[in-house]
């Protein structure tokens, strides 16, 4: 439907969006980074014809105060190397400043990254320097913002996306519901009308076999209201045999279904397989799938259920012969207001996955299909005992 590809265009957008904020703040990033790497490599150069003029011009053992003024107002971290070879650090704090393995090890590490160092004279021989705090700072501040708006995003999208399904469940509960309540009276009209009748067959034989199928249709609506009405509210789970559910299922469809449609479905005779089952609404869900592929088949088709077990699942896989559904749209079927059909609602499928993850703890999903070669929708039951 149209709204699903309105979602997915804002999606791109949105997606595009977030990319070009991206994109822009590691670009400003990289060029005050870039900057300011220039700046400090100025300022280490400056800094290390300061030290040369001041020990030209200064006896060693004069005053220090120049020296340390110098060094103060430096705020990159430097190493000098003597020319004895020792070591001597700034702004590295104080316990690594005079550590000479510390300095030793960060001086390696600039060798083999390709440093070269400031040659001096006199004292000062050699002058390393690393990037300052700040620089840093720059460099990893695009990645902390991008993690930060990410998580951001991501809680909020499930903030949202929890309390948007809390709200279509209230709304879903809400409509099944006052839909029960309001089947109850025509339903019972219809009854009273189909008692009525009885008494005017005089014995048709015929007649009564109408009526007959009347009143189980009526029975299946009034099973359809308790189904609605179950909707929203925790329903009874009972150990049940699904080979003889489906079988039940099966004769009920094939009698209302084209007659050159085919079923194949698991002998009622084979050995029982239980699952815990609510029976009104498994069926629904069963139904539901199956007046699909007769939707999808036309006149003519074939719908096969197979089942299977593994140690923790009972699988249940239901296929026709159908249009098919594209691969990207597996997902989609499952999406409240998605339909192929122009007067369909797009609720079944919804609701069906609802009654299967929600009330049964089960699975359900496209398995496999082929455009104009059918469908094959696989339901997963837990195990019983």
């Amino acid at each position: 439907m149209d709204i699903y590809k309105k979602r997915s265009y804002w999606k791109i957008i949105l997606a595009l969006a977030g990319i070009t904020i991206i994109v822009i703040t590691l670009l400003y990033s990289y060029y005050l980074s870039s900057n300011l790497a220039k700046n400090e490599d100025k300022n280490a150069r400056l800094y290390a014809i300061a030290l040369r003029n001041f020990y030209e011009d200064q006896d060693l053992n004069a005053s220090f105060e120049l020296e340390q003024e110098i060094t103060q107002n430096n705020a990159i971290p430097t190493i000098i190397e003597s020319e004895l070879g020792v070591l001597q650090g700034s702004n590295f704090g104080e316990a690594n400043n005079n550590d000479q393995e510390y300095l030793r090890a960060v001086v390696e590490k600039l060798e083999k990254n390709g440093f070269e160092p400031i040659e001096g004279d006199g004292y000062a021989r050699k002058i390393y320097y690393t990037r300052t705090k700040l620089y840093r700072l720059i460099q990893y501040y695009p990645y902390i913002q991008m993690l930060m708006v990410i998580s951001f995003i991501g809680f909020g999208y499930m903030a949202f996306g929890r309390s948007k399904k809390a709200e279509q469940n209230r709304v879903w509960a809400g409509m099944a519901k006052e839909t029960a309540h309001q089947l109850g009276t025509p339903i019972s009209a219809i009854l009273a009308w189909l008692e009525n009748l009885k008494l005017t067959t005089n014995g048709n034989e015929a007649q009564n076999d109408i009526i007959k199928e009347l009143e189980y249709d009526v029975n299946r609506l009034e099973l359809v209201a308790d189904r609605f009405s179950k909707i929203g509210s925790k329903p009874e789970l009972t150990k049940s045999n699904v080979i003889l559910i489906l079988e039940d299922i099966k004769e009920y469809m094939s009698k209302r279904a084209p007659r050159r449609m085919k079923f194949d479905f698991p002998d009622p005779q084979s050995t029982p397989i239980f699952a815990q089952l609510n029976e009104h609404l498994f069926t629904w869900v069963m139904e539901n799938l199956m007046r699909n592929a007769l939707d999808a088949m036309g006149n003519e088709g074939f719908i096969k259920a197979e089942i299977s077990e593994d140690t923790e699942w009972i699988n249940i896989d239901l296929s026709d012969t159908g249009k098919g559904i594209p691969s990207n749209k597996f997902k989609a079927v499952f999406q409240p207001g998605y339909s192929t059909k122009k007067r369909g609602w797009g609720l079944g499928l919804s609701l069906v996955k609802r009654i299967i993850e929600n009330y049964h703890n089960g699975k359900i999903f496209v398995k496999k299909s082929k455009i104009d070669e059918g469908t094959t929708f696989t339901i997963r039951l837990p195990k019983t005992d």
